[in-house]
């Protein structure tokens, strides 16, 4: 999986860290949303900080600031498609992606976009 850089803003962090305090959802929109907020998040709250992440998320990983996500159809046998797969499970982002193809969905950038909870 590649490395990209990301910033979360102390305000941010406050804001997400309240909402998961007060029981809301944290909602990321787009893999890199997903990957930077579980980056800062690995003690437990969103940390503002700037850097790098190579976070690789694949089955098996534990989710602990995202809880739910909005992100594209990726390409087949993608790192990407493994992060969806962790989040929402195998079984049910294969018969998502069935779906698609059935329906003529398009996938990958500037494609169709799917909520995941």
């Amino acid at each position: 999986m590649h490395s990209e850089y990301y910033t979360i803003q102390e305000k941010d962090a406050n804001k997400i860290n309240e909402a998961k305090k007060n029981g809301h959802k944290v909602i990321a929109v787009g893999t890199t949303s997903c990957r930077a907020l579980e980056s800062a998040g690995q003690g437990g709250s969103v940390e503002p900080v700037s850097g790098w992440t190579d976070i690789f998320i694949y089955p098996g990983y534990q989710f602990q600031v995202i809880d739910g996500l909005i992100t594209n159809f990726h390409l087949p046998e993608s790192t990407l498609l493994m992060l969806v797969s962790a989040f929402a499970g195998r079984e049910n982002i294969l018969a998502a992606y069935e779906e698609a193809v059935r329906e003529k969905y398009r996938f990958f950038s500037f494609g169709d976009a799917m909520l995941l909870l």
